[in-house]
């Protein structure tokens, strides 16, 4: 897989800053110094037309077009934490770090935290997120095993797990499971912003869709305010925050 390096013009920051963590929370180096009672929380994934994640269940599917590719590596470096679920990690393989061409330091660099709660990545020296850590091109990931998903207790405990380590915001970048677990209710109003690349793509039946479970009697569903639509390339890119009763 190619190292290379991606830029990203700053021409394309200031229309996503409203959704992202303030520059305050990034790093916290000493978070005895400046208590945060909230943890930034952007929820991000990419796309199809059916809001499908990937053709079927551990298909790993590349939707980002390259321009929003580096979107996605920029959102990296403002936010503290990338979290992601173990189903994830295991059929991705993924780096969970920056490649943005301005990174000059580890410093710079995300905390990958897994939430794999039945200790199911298999981790080992072939994994990116472990080679690329003992090559000091990304930070060690945290593994949070031996709890479930759902749940606001648990929400609010791995919340308390970014403080310890110094983080004060988070970025969700996936799979199905967790994205539609902090979509549903209570859990959504843990998120602050959610950023959505749009490909422009059918996968057809079968995929994993994003679909937060339904509120009876209740129209609409879920939905986003405060929304903007940026092109990146081919693709789109919603940014918005949801909707609060």
């Amino acid at each position: 897989m190619s190292r290379e390096t991606l830029p990203f013009p700053t021409s394309s920051i200031p229309p996503l800053e409203p959704y992202l963590p303030p520059p305050s929370s990034i790093p916290a180096t000493n978070p005895s110094q400046n208590p945060s009672p909230k943890i930034h929380l952007t929820l991000t994934y990419a796309t199809s037309l059916d809001a499908s994640l990937s053709l079927s269940p551990g298909t790993r599917t590349m939707l980002s077009g390259p321009h929003s590719k580096a979107m996605t590596h920029y959102l990296r470096t403002r936010h503290d934490a990338i979290l992601v679920g173990c189903t994830t990690a295991i059929v991705d393989n993924p780096a969970l770090n920056s490649r943005l061409e301005t990174i000059s330091s580890l410093d710079q660099q995300p905390r990958p935290v897994i939430l794999d709660p039945k200790g199911r990545w298999d981790f080992d020296e072939d994994s990116q997120v472990i080679r690329l850590a003992a090559e000091w091109k990304g930070k060690g990931p945290w593994v949070v095993v031996g709890r479930g998903l759902e749940g606001e207790e648990n929400l609010k405990e791995r919340g308390e797990l970014l403080e310890r380590v110094g983080g004060r915001s988070v970025m969700v970048e996936g799979g199905g499971e967790v994205i539609n677990s902090l979509l549903a209710e209570p859990e959504n109003r843990w998120v602050d912003s959610v950023i959505v690349t749009v490909a422009p793509t059918w996968l057809g039946k079968g995929g994993v869709v994003v679909s937060p479970p339904r509120r009876e009697g209740q129209q609409p569903q879920l939905r986003l305010r405060d929304v903007s639509w940026q092109p990146h390339g081919e693709d789109v890119v919603l940014c918005g925050r949801i909707l609060r009763d």
